[in-house]
């Protein structure tokens, strides 16, 4: 049998097969073991058949003969004789692949693209009755030629341009609208279409809008607005469309269609940026005129947008090669009827035309120095001379915004303080008015009656952008505003006016990033003036200083001086005993400004170091032992802050600065002095056991190859350590010590321990008859220790399996069962102090893993667990879920959602809450899951929703949340018989205390209201 009929026989059924056979073919032709002659002989018989398919099987046979081939095996004479072969063939449908495999060949030339070209013109008049895959396969074959043989189809000028339109018209298939409107983008950009240019418009704009609405999971990815883009392309490509785009565009305008509309006004801004500066001068007017009503009678706030942007595009087409302010230039015409009409639209600037004039001459001011400039001294002589005749203050804020926005103009077009962009050739036209814009800007915000805030709130930003606005303002005037933004952070009362205060440390904070000298010698003489040196403790007015000094703490000079005058500040209230939440303030202010800068490497990071760390930790540490007076620095929280500032400091430090650091761990810089670590002591008074929270945050911050106090002797390792740790655990009663010192257990085990080592842990985790875990060593005391060193072990997945099931074998204990429950939670609960941020080890597959050894037995044991522990297993399973990803908790959803369902009826509250939040991730995710449960979960969500009296504020609003989540996302037939439930349940919780629950159920109701009926079309 030939290799012709084997690929006939084979080709219907078996395409891989076929495709073999055809490279076999071309292997032995390149082998010589047959000829080109050969295998055209072999489909006489076939090519001259009467059956069109086996004609056509055959030529394909060919083209994947020719397609197998090495891209140099066909001679120059080869090439000619097979285009011509398959341009006779052409029609029959198989030729189509080994014409595209021809012309990428080197010995293609321009006479056979021509004779390719004219073949398709001749047989495919008919393209459009085509099945559409051989549509795009012609058409991909046209796009090739275009792209590497363009000038052979270019000098056939009219007959290919007359050409292409022919073939293509009347296509509908985004695929192949794609390729269209490409190959028709570079015949208007590279043809000479001067004769053509309507009938080459009309052949792209029947397209025009595109309403085109992508099936769903559409695999081939083309949207709607790859079909405009490409189309708007076109439009915009050639200047000779002008006299047919813009009526069109126009006419189009009047559309009820909101996206009709806004894509004609894209399509105008295409047009407008490529047409060349004649054809817009021309249309630049009918333009306006169009254009305006959508602005100046805004009824879609997108919509007068994207018009704005239009008439942008057009000034800044028109500004193009200008360098001055030429008044005949097409700019000033364009310009001159546009800046009449907005004069007197603000004439009347409470009426509401005079915001979307504003708005106008802003986004034309922005263009270009010319546009700005002429629009300046059309415009800010008569809006002063309005705002002076003002008669309320209404009337000057409309004006102030106008002004507002042109300042913005100016800022674009000249810079900031500090740009480094080329300035302009055209003088700024605001320079006259400087004096006369600062001083009404200056009297709006400190002259005019306090409870004006809303007109103060933008005579400040007009101040500020006088002040940012480059080579405008003085130094001096610059200070003399820094000075006003000071005055009302320091100085007025804002019970009613935090919204000013905000905007004024905002504008100082810019101000900081351009001219952080005026900052430092102005504002921070003056804030830090007003901080006392000790505070009642009832008093808390320094709260709103320390804010706004922490904001300002931009730049690092800033900063720098910042800190240092913190710190003395610390030292002073420390000195006069002031109130400890005042340094607790004074601490967290400093930990903020820290928090913001990159330390490693900081020049300033030994001062840091040792009058942070070393001075303020020593003082502590001191302070500990003392009763009378109690320091500041001796409260628990004060050490939590002063701990966390430390951290941030030391994790920064080079290596051999935190090996000092290592041996300070416990003794706290206190060597020589009368404190005495609190490790390995039973005489350490409250105050001494404090001390632990700082040795927490020390242990965080140092490299993971320490080698820690107490663990010198290597035979017993981190034994002694580790169970003292465990003793002071289990011993200690203050809540916040305990936490830190579990902490330190987890961080030993997790951070410490080299993999060599983790038996220390395993120990006493898991030891027979000794660990934490055996039965006669298990108490509600022990349970916090245990899920610590567990969670540490399991974070780096060391011995996950064995520590998970012993910790499950403990929940179905009456006795501390529930405890245990509540453990799980921590096992994966992000946490400050054992995090990456200070070295510890979480691995990335720990969720998972915990995920998958829990679930199933959670689930096995609950359902033959005995009633009174079975909230045992339910609270653990929810304390797992808070923390496992959406994609993990999806691959056993049908095991979990029984139990989620039995978890709200659960009493404890934040059981309940993270529960409904699961639910509500599985309801977005998975809707079909709970489908079948959603008669038992409507109910308990509703029951959970209207219950203020014992549920709370959060599991409240979370249930609205989640039962407006169904609509949409469950289909109607399974919540149409629950509607009218859910609604009237709906009415009753519109009564709830909580403002945030009320607003919740107004519209989960809308929802639930709106769910059977049909969205209306675009």
């Amino acid at each position: 049998m030939s290799d012709v009929q084997d690929y006939l026989l084979n080709i219907d059924n078996n395409k891989s097969g076929a495709t073999g056979i055809a490279q076999a073919t071309a292997a032995k032709l390149e082998s010589k073991q047959v000829t080109l002659i050969d295998i055209v002989h072999s489909l006489e018989k076939y090519i001259s058949d009467e059956d069109a398919a086996i004609r056509s099987k055959a030529v394909n046979y060919l083209s994947s003969v020719i397609s197998a081939l090495s891209s140099s095996f066909l001679t120059r004479q080869q090439v000619q004789v097979l285009c011509q072969f398959l341009c006779d063939r052409i029609e029959d449908g198989g030729a189509v692949g080994g014409l595209a495999k021809l012309q990428s060949l080197g010995r293609f030339n321009k006479d056979m693209a021509v004779m390719i070209f004219r073949a398709m013109l001749e047989h495919f008049r008919d393209l459009q009755l085509r099945p559409q895959s051989q549509r795009l396969q012609i058409l991909q074959l046209l796009n090739d030629l275009m792209y590497g043989h363009r000038p052979a189809l270019k000098s056939l000028e009219s007959e290919s341009l007359v050409g292409i339109i022919d073939l293509v018209s009347g296509e509908k298939d985004p695929r192949n609208l794609m390729i269209i409107f490409s190959i028709l983008k570079v015949v208007m950009v590279e043809w000479d279409i001067t004769g053509h240019a309507e009938t080459l418009f009309d052949s792209i704009f029947c397209y025009f809008p595109i309403t085109f609405r992508p099936p769903p999971d559409d695999p081939y990815g083309i949207t709607a607005q790859d079909l405009k883009d490409r189309l708007r392309d076109c439009i915009a490509s050639s200047r000779y469309f002008a006299p047919f785009a813009f009526p069109q565009l126009i006419d189009k305008l009047d559309s009820t269609s909101p996206n009709v509309k806004k894509d004609v006004l894209q399509t105008i801004s295409k047009c407008g940026a490529s047409y060349d500066i004649t054809t817009i001068s021309n249309y630049s007017i009918t333009l306006w005129d169009s254009l305006k009503y959508e602005i100046l009678n805004v009824q879609e706030e997108e919509l007068a947008e994207e018009a704005l942007i239009a008439l942008q595009a057009i000034a800044i087409r028109l500004s193009q090669g200008l360098s001055s302010t030429n008044e005949k230039a097409p700019l000033a015409g364009y310009l001159q009827p546009i800046i009449k009409e907005c004069n007197e639209q603000l004439r009347e600037p409470q009426h509401k035309q005079a915001k979307p004039a504003g708005k106008i001459l802003s986004y034309l001011g922005a263009t270009s120095s010319p546009a700005f400039y002429l629009i300046v001294k059309a415009v800010l002589p008569p809006l002063l001379a309005l705002y002076q005749d003002a008669d309320s203050i209404a009337k000057q804020r409309a004006l102030l915004e106008v002004l507002s926005h042109i300042l913005g103009s100016a800022i674009i077009v000249y810079g900031t303080l500090g740009s480094n962009t080329p300035f302009p050739g055209t003088e700024n036209p605001l320079e006259p008015f400087r004096d006369r814009l600062f001083q009404v800007f200056s009297q709006a915000l400190m002259s005019t009656p306090k409870e004006e805030v809303s007109f103060r709130i933008v005579s400040l930003k007009c101040l500020l952008r006088l002040c940012n606005l480059r080579k405008y303002l003085q130094d001096n005037e610059i200070g003399m505003a820094v000075q006003y933004f000071d005055e009302i952070v320091l100085l007025e009362s804002f019970e009613s006016r935090d919204e000013l205060k905000n905007e004024a440390i905002q504008a100082l904070v810019e101000i900081s990033q351009s001219r952080p000298s005026l900052i430092m010698d102005i504002t921070l003489p003056a804030f830090m003036a007003k901080l006392p040196d000790f505070s009642a403790r009832m008093n808390v007015d320094y709260i709103a200083t320390l804010e706004a000094l922490a904001r300002l703490s931009v730049q690092r000079v800033t900063s720098d001086t910042l800190i240092r005058r913190l710190l003395n500040k610390l030292d002073l209230v420390l000195q006069n005993d002031g109130s400890p939440t005042y340094s607790q303030a004074i601490l967290s202010t400093l930990t903020y400004v820290l928090s913001r800068r990159e330390l490693a490497g900081d020049p300033n990071l030994d001062f840091y170091y040792e009058q942070i760390v070393v001075r303020l930790i020593n003082r502590a540490a001191l302070a500990s032992i003392r009763d009378i007076p109690k320091s500041a620095l001796g409260e628990v929280k004060s050490l939590e802050i002063l701990g966390r500032l430390s951290n941030l400091i030391v994790r920064a430090l080079e290596t051999h600065k935190q090996d000092a650091v290592v041996a300070q761990t416990y003794s706290l810089f206190c060597e020589g002095e009368t404190f005495t670590p609190v490790l390995f002591r039973n005489d350490a008074s409250q105050g001494q056991r404090s001390t632990l929270i700082l040795s927490t945050y020390l242990l965080a911050a140092i490299k993971h190859d320490a080698r820690l106090p107490y663990t010198k002797n290597l035979s017993s390792g981190y034994y002694p350590l580790l169970n003292e740790l465990i003793r002071l655990a289990l011993e200690e009663d203050m809540p916040f010590v305990r936490r830190n010192i579990l902490r330190q257990i987890g961080l030993l085990v997790n951070k410490f321990l080299l993999a060599k080592d983790v038996h220390f842990a395993t120990d006493i985790l898991l030891g027979s008859g000794t660990g934490l875990l055996s039965a006669s060593n298990v108490s509600l005391a022990s349970i916090p220790p245990m899920f610590w060193i567990a969670k540490a072990l399991i974070l780096r997945l060391a011995n996950t399996d064995e520590v998970l099931k012993r910790l499950m074998e403990l929940l179905p204990h009456t006795a501390h069962g529930a405890a245990a429950a509540r453990g799980f939670e921590l096992i994966l609960a992000p946490d400050e102090i054992l995090s990456k941020d200070n070295g510890a080890t979480i691995r990335l597959l720990a969720k998972q893993k915990v995920f998958n050894v829990c679930i199933p037995t959670i689930a096995t044991a609950f359902r033959n667990a005995d009633s009174s522990v079975k909230a045992n297993y339910l609270i653990a399973l929810s304390g797992i879920l808070k923390h496992i990803p959406t994609a993990v908790l999806m691959l056993e959803i049908d095991i979990i959602l029984p139990l989620l369902l039995q978890s709200l009826d659960l009493q404890e509250s934040d059981v309940k809450a993270a529960t409904i939040q699961t639910l509500a991730v599985v309801s977005r995710e998975n809707p079909k899951a709970v489908e079948g449960h959603i008669s038992s979960l409507v109910n308990r969500l509703l029951k959970s929703a209207a219950d203020p009296g014992t549920e709370t504020t959060v599991v409240r609003y979370n249930a609205l949340r989640c039962l407006r989540m169904f609509p949409g996302k469950v289909k109607d037939s399974a919540l149409l018989p629950y509607r009218k439930a859910v609604i009237k349940g709906m009415l009753t919780i519109l009564d709830d205390p909580r403002r945030n629950v009320r607003k919740e159920a107004v519209d989960c109701r809308t929802e639930w209201l709106n769910m059977d009926e049909p969205e209306e079309d675009e």
